[in-house]
């Protein structure tokens, strides 16, 4: 089938392109623009791309044209496609009609958590070597895009109440034919297509009507409104919490207090299938909990992902691979490898020692949960939280209150000014300078500060070393992270594939002969100063293990302590992704690596086999080498 796609480079319709071109459809699309990284993987899948809208981009004669939920009916090619007469329709209508096919439909639905937990279910099924399929609305740090055409059973799908297309107002959801479903939370939210919160929860209600007698729904019990919109369910329902929070110095802190299923005063406990106690946040950032099932203990499981919310998610999680057959063993080694999505707490870089991080939460209760987890995985470092009003909710002063609720969790707060606030009728729209006001009468420092270029002013000129900076929008944030990189200094950041070949030349520059081809990028880091990119970095995680490679510095700055830097920050990048054991191969026994960061000489029989088979380790000159290793 020949599929034309209006807005190909949105991350929803690029995901769909992807898919169908697997499926072996011809694909085409157009767009605006489109930047990378969805630009570079339209292009590895020789899908073209015509830029910008015209009527004539359809003269190709598409079967059917993918609308997206932004275009209505008066975009150029809407009206060619109906004046052609070629089908118009929705990708989440192309994607439960032309992908779905026979596979078992794995929905994960809900306010909050969904790309976490499609991402984390799809993780584990790939580890046990099920080779699920994808559809998620973020991209997955390990998979590097959001989605998969695996040739399993099972279809692991996000699953998006907002509305589909100008042309069916209905949610998301309903077209994919859900057979087992995550239903994670239910909040009012979307507020400019939802008219009340009964209307939400009326739209989920029918999401699990669709769920057949032999499904299963698994239910956040701690949700009241899910758990209401369970009871409608004809399917089997398990429901899932957590019973204790992360440590008893922190249930202090915090002042949760301790959930278990039968001690409360309300009937939402009752009928726990699933719960986590024990919950553990070690030394190495990873977090451990125990798992019980039907009252009996399950197993300890281990995870990257910090905060409370995200226990709950991974229980979730759980509870899906166990029913669809997958073993305590896999699901134990699947989660453990699980290194989050990109804009969840994601790393943007480090300069001067401030930590800059993005996320994508723009909804109270996720910004609140985010900034909890924050501070357990910065623990005694100053958090500053920098916000963009940007989403449709969070343009209405529908959360005004809770707003300020949520932010109070941060050392300081700088709010920005609202995105594209012409869209909101003034008497609804949210105010961010009474948010700044509102946060410092209740104690926490906070200012409005207008424009994204003088907030990295005031920020370049306060934020200290070892301060966190979090910028927290649904958007870009007019490059808030990078502009504050260059503000500060020397900023190390995740290599872009145009950094590339700037990362050969500095290895050139000192003759390393290191493999630093394009696609490799995800793996590498690099330091920029007022010349350009002056050092670089690369981190390979294979599991547990991690190989560091490519450590160098453009001679001329040599003594400047970029070598340190940029070892320490793939060291600190290590401990995120929850590596255990760091290898490298070094000319001698370096005095650098042994006694900056510990490492130690080993015998090359005692490195595992994803270590010894990699091209680090397998090249010939390889032989000659030392081999050194840190415990984490």
């Amino acid at each position: 089938m020949k599929v034309h796609l209006i807005g190909i480079g949105g991350t929803g319709m690029g995901a769909v392109a992807g898919l169908l071109a697997g499926a072996g459809h011809d694909v085409r699309g157009s767009d605006a623009a489109v930047y990378p990284p969805m630009s570079e993987q339209l292009a590895a899948l020789g899908v073209p791309v015509m830029m910008p809208y015209a009527a004539a981009n359809l003269d190709w004669a598409p079967d059917c044209v993918v609308v997206g939920n932004v275009h209505g009916r008066d975009h150029a090619e809407v009206i060619a496609a109906q004046a052609r007469g070629i089908a118009l329709t929705s990708f989440p209508a192309i994607l439960g009609e032309q992908l779905l096919g026979d596979k078992h439909s794995i929905v994960v639905t809900g306010t909050h958590g969904k790309t976490t937990t499609t991402s984390l279910v799809e993780h584990i099924l790939a580890e046990a070597g099920r080779d699920p399929s994808l559809f998620v609305g973020g991209v997955p740090v390990a998979l590097g895009q959001g989605y998969r055409s695996g040739k399993g059973p099972d279809f692991v799908i996000e699953g998006d109440e907002y509305d589909t297309a100008f042309f069916d107002k209905g949610s998301k959801f309903l077209h994919y034919k859900p057979q087992t479903v995550i239903l994670t939370s239910v909040e009012l939210d979307h507020v400019d297509i939802f008219p009340s919160f009964d209307a939400v929860r009326d739209t989920f209600k029918k999401m699990v009507a669709l769920i057949p007698e032999d499904g299963l729904l698994v239910v956040y019990a701690e949700s009241p409104d899910a758990v209401a919109v369970a009871m409608t369910a004809k399917c089997k329902v398990e429901r899932y919490c957590i019973v204790d929070p992360i440590g008893a110095a922190e249930l202090h802190a915090s002042g949760d207090r301790p959930r278990r299923p039968h001690d409360t005063e309300t009937a939402m406990f009752a009928d726990i299938t699933w719960w986590a106690q024990n919950l553990e946040v070690g030394k190495s950032g990873r977090v451990a909990f125990d798992v019980f099932y039907k009252g009996d203990r399950f197993e300890r499981f281990e995870t990257l992902l910090v905060g409370r919310h995200n226990v709950g998610n991974a229980l979730a999680a759980i509870a899906v691979c166990h029913a669809r057959g997958v073993s305590v063993q896999d699901i134990q080694r699947g989660m453990s490898s699980f290194a989050g999505v990109r804009r969840r707490q994601e790393l943007r870089g480090i300069a001067g020692g401030v930590t800059v991080l993005d996320d994508y939460a723009h909804h109270p209760t996720a910004v609140r949960e985010t900034l909890k987890a924050l501070r357990k995985r910065y623990p005694k470092r100053r958090l500053i939280a920098v916000y963009e009003p940007r989403s449709a909710t969070s343009r209405r002063k529908t959360f005004q209150g809770e707003f300020a609720d949520a932010f109070a969790y941060a050392d300081e707060v700088i709010v920005g000014k609202m995105y594209d606030s012409s869209k909101i009728p003034a008497a609804d729209r949210f105010d961010p300078e009474k948010l700044a006001l509102d946060l410092h009468r209740g104690g926490t420092k906070a200012s409005y500060v207008g424009e994204v270029d003088a907030i990295v002013k005031v920020l370049a000129e306060s934020a200290a070393p070892g301060d966190v900076v979090v910028a927290l929008s649904s958007g870009s944030f007019d490059g808030l992270h990078d502009k504050l990189l260059t503000a500060i200094g020397d900023a190390m950041r995740p290599a872009h594939r145009a950094d590339m070949p700037a990362v050969r030349a500095v290895l050139e520059a000192v003759g390393l002969a290191e493999p630093a081809r394009d696609e490799q990028f995800p793996a590498f880091f690099v330091l920029t100063n007022e010349t350009g990119i002056c050092g670089t970095v690369s981190l390979e995680v294979l599991g547990d293990d991690a190989i560091l490679r490519a450590l160098a510095v453009n001679p001329e700055f040599r003594g400047a302590g970029y070598g340190w830097m940029l070892a320490d920050m793939a060291v600190a990048q290590a401990r995120w992704r929850g590596v255990r054991r760091i290898y490298l191969l070094t000319e001698t026994a370096s005095d650098f690596f042994a006694a900056k960061f510990g490492f130690r000489v080993v015998d090359r029989t005692t490195v595992g086999k994803l270590v010894f088979g990699s091209d680090t380790f397998s090249q010939p000159t390889a032989a000659g080498l030392v081999a050194m290793r840190l415990d984490l």
